[in-house]
């Protein structure tokens, strides 16, 4: 199946009320198991790959993007491929030639002025390129190599007024909006304001997106999405599973050395991690 892109997935689940499931993949495996979930459920889904990802494997963003783009080229739902997180301009500039049809540029940690004017440069380039192009306002917190954020905190959260400045003066074509997730949550215990969203939804025109989602309860999400989530992501959840069903194996066969028994056991379980989510999130 042709490559997706991940504006078409997100204005057709904003047009349904509901979302587009969004997976930070690593490994071949994440990616393997991410497009089997969705074909489980015969659901379209996003693969993303994060900058700290690309780092990760070696500084080099095209062998585990070229992987994906194979992999979704073979799926038989939609899949869109999506560079998730990116400050760095030279990576960003990378992205059409490495197969992605859309970027998250990440400016949120600059005051606002810089911010924006560093997203409208981002902006105007992927539109050039015919990328769909996400910006953050507001910090999420939680990312790798950032100070830890209280999502809690004065001005941690995304302003209603302040947002719809910043959609139109950057021109982006969607928003990840901070209201009460962090990144690389372990635990399932954030509290998202409700309220907030409903004002955030009621006053952009553009599709919200939840970064830090595995850290949400399936009832929390499920009235995000009620209320104009329209893209989630999801990574530590299926890092959780993976490193679980892994460490279970190993406790049971420590004899094993052959790295297929464990990776399969691995990917199994991330199959049913982006199953559970991606079912939780159409309904």
């Amino acid at each position: 199946m042709p490559l997706a892109t991940t504006g078409e997935l997100v204005t057709r689940a904003a047009t349904a009320r509901s979302a587009v499931a969004a997976f930070n993949v690593i490994t071949l495996e994440h990616v393997e198991a991410v497009i089997a979930g969705a074909e489980s459920l015969d659901t379209p889904v996003v693969l993303q790959v994060s900058e700290n990802a690309v780092k990760f494997r070696q500084g080099r963003m095209h062998p585990l993007a070229r992987a994906a783009v194979t992999a979704a080229e073979r799926a038989t739902v939609p899949v869109a491929l999506h560079l998730d997180h990116v400050q760095s301009d030279n990576l960003l500039r990378q992205a059409a030639d490495a197969g992605f049809g859309s970027v998250m540029y990440d400016a949120a940690h600059l005051p606002y002025a810089e911010n924006l004017a560093a997203t409208r440069a981002a902006a105007d380039w992927a539109h050039s390129q015919g990328l769909w192009i996400e910006a953050e306002l507001g910090e999420v917190g939680g990312k790798q190599g950032r100070p830890p954020l209280d999502a809690h905190a004065p001005g941690a959260r995304t302003d209603p007024a302040e947002a719809r400045a910043f959609v139109t003066d950057s021109g982006v074509d969607a928003l990840a909006v901070a209201i009460g997730s962090a990144h690389a949550m372990t635990e399932r215990t954030a509290t998202l304001d409700h309220d907030l969203l409903k004002r955030l939804a009621t006053t952009l025109d553009v599709p919200l997106v939840l970064h830090g989602s595995s850290g949400v309860r399936d009832e929390e999400l499920t009235a995000a999405v009620a209320g104009g989530i329209a893209k989630v992501n999801v990574g530590t959840a299926l890092n959780v599973a993976m490193t679980g069903a892994i460490r279970e194996f190993l406790a049971a066969h420590p004899e094993a050395v052959d790295s297929r028994a464990y990776l399969r056991a691995g990917r199994d379980a991330m199959v049913e991690a982006a199953r559970r989510i991606i079912r939780l999130l159409g309904r």
